[in-house]
């Protein structure tokens, strides 16, 4: 994959981030504050928890740091998959935002 290819997909997936975001705040009382400074997203709970969602460029990689450790991802046949075995990044992600809100959370490509 060329950079530009990378940078176009990885872009994708932080735009649907912040579009799911903005969905369950409008829909519950998830109130996530999400904010985007360049390839990186800071998602803070109302707890005061955060995960934390950036662009590794040089690897071709997003990366997300949560409560329960890091995750790298790459690109695999259309999807964000983790580098050592942990499932899809959407997946992941609902997973780990369920368990520091602690409300049932779900984020979709």
């Amino acid at each position: 994959m060329t950079d530009l290819e990378y940078l176009d997909q990885a872009e994708t997936l932080l735009k649907a981030v912040e579009a799911c975001c903005d969905r369950m705040n409008d829909e519950s009382d998830a109130d996530i504050d999400n904010q985007r400074v360049g390839g990186m997203i800071t998602l803070s709970f109302a707890n005061r928890s955060q995960i934390i969602i950036n662009l590794q460029k040089p690897l071709q990689e997003v990366w997300l740091a949560a409560r329960a450790g890091g995750f790298h991802y790459r690109l695999l046949d259309g999807r964000w998959m983790d580098t050592k075995g942990q499932g899809e990044f959407f997946e992941q992600l609902t997973r780990q935002s369920s368990a520091q809100s602690g409300m049932a959370l779900r984020f979709a490509a």
